[in-house]
């Protein structure tokens, strides 16, 4: 179960980067008279699919089931990613990202939603943050096929490559996909029950804090992936070294992820992600001076440690703290509100980068975003709510 979630998530991560590979060169060869408000319109239709689709998908999760709901998912982007390749606008690309969008986010809420339900009781972030590996794996393999890719086959095969995992991924999920043992016996909830749940007296507050998190924590994300090798451009660096920078912070973001989930699961979540969104916050800042390469790609994979591995552990916070019948709404919410602060990470970026203000200022406001949400997340209840073991 646990690998065929991981692969769902894959998909992901080659989404979070394939607008970062191939952006410097819709830019630098001027296809469909590509500007950097073209581009940041692009990757925010995109987002406002994942938006949706989290939103809509999570809850729907509750309600059909958590394998149903991941099948239709991954189909879904796969198809409209693959029809990517084709697009012969920049309006028709924007429309096809929108649509693969829809069904990517249901993807991550999904998967860890069911990594979740069959974890081991004791483990409070290692099994999700696990299987986010994924995410990032995805990312590297993306940054590394948009070096070796883009120069020979062109930017449109970058979205065939992304849509093939499913040939093989759908057969496999429809035979050995289980369907979580937490949502069968909680089959008989209806309605928008699992929804309104997120708002009461009990959850409200811990909800409120979670979805702003969320939201600085995406923002984060989305904005680093995106504009990172255009960034790095602006301040001088060619091609080629930003692109490998963008390769370094998401082998960071492995490696944060494999750290994070271990002591997380030997301390407790709430301190960790405290933790790990400062550490964002100091190696963002640092990274608003110009530093000799050596340094540089050390502070850069020291910010892929910590950005995205906090916004990961806010995720096994969240299922750690709802029960069954409603932990996959309550997740995609979370991610669902998170993705709006995806959308204004590029957004943010790309009006930056208008003003040519990316270099240092593009850093500084980042590193503004991490400290905010080691804000908010300080605000989630301090109670107990391990709930997964008595589902």
């Amino acid at each position: 179960m646990r690998p065929l979630c991981w692969s769902a998530v894959l998909l992901d991560g080659f989404d979070l980067v394939v607008l970062g590979t191939i952006t410097p060169v819709l830019l630098s060869d001027k296809v469909w008279g590509y500007t950097p408000a073209v581009a940041a319109t692009v990757s925010t239709a995109g987002l406002a699919g994942m938006t949706l689709g989290a939103l809509t998908i999570g809850t729907v999760t509750d309600l059909i089931g958590r394998r149903r709901a991941l099948l239709v998912a991954v189909a879904g982007f796969s198809f409209f990613t693959l029809l990517c390749a084709f697009a012969q606008s920049a309006g028709s690309f924007g429309v096809l990202r929108f649509l693969a969008g829809l069904g990517l986010g249901g993807c991550l809420p999904t998967a860890i939603t069911l990594v979740t339900e069959y974890s081991p009781r004791g483990r409070n972030g290692g099994p999700t943050t696990l299987v986010m590996t994924g995410y990032h794996v995805g990312a590297v393999l993306t940054a590394l096929l948009g070096i070796l890719v883009i120069p020979s086959l062109g930017w449109r095969a970058m979205f065939v490559i992304g849509a093939a995992p499913a040939l093989v991924l759908l057969p496999l999920m429809l035979k050995y996909l289980p369907e979580s043992p937490s949502f069968r016996r909680e089959v008989s909830k209806r309605g928008l029950e699992p929804v309104k749940s997120l708002l009461r007296p009990e959850f409200r507050r811990s909800t409120l804090a979670f979805w702003v998190t969320s939201f600085m924590g995406l923002l984060l994300v989305y904005g680093l992936n995106t504009w990172l090798p255009q960034i790095m451009r602006e301040a001088g660096y060619p091609l080629g070294a930003a692109l490998s920078l963008l390769l370094v912070l998401n082998l960071g973001a492995v490696a944060g992820l494999l750290l994070a989930g271990r002591i997380a699961d030997k301390v407790a979540l709430r301190p960790v992600t405290l933790g790990w969104f400062a550490g964002a916050t100091i190696t963002l800042a640092l990274l608003s001076i110009r530093l000799p390469s050596v340094i540089l790609y050390a502070v850069v994979l020291l910010a892929g440690v910590f950005v995205f591995a906090a916004q990961v552990l806010v995720y096994a916070y969240v299922g750690r703290l709802y029960p069954a019948a409603n932990r996959a709404t309550s997740l995609g919410w979370t991610a669902g509100v998170g993705r709006l602060g995806a959308i204004a990470g590029p957004i943010l970026g790309g009006a930056l980068l208008s003003a040519g203000l990316a270099f240092p200022w593009g850093f500084y406001a980042f590193a503004l975003v991490g400290g905010l949400a080691a804000i908010s997340v300080s605000v989630v209840e301090r109670r107990s709510a391990v709930v997964v073991a008595s589902d």
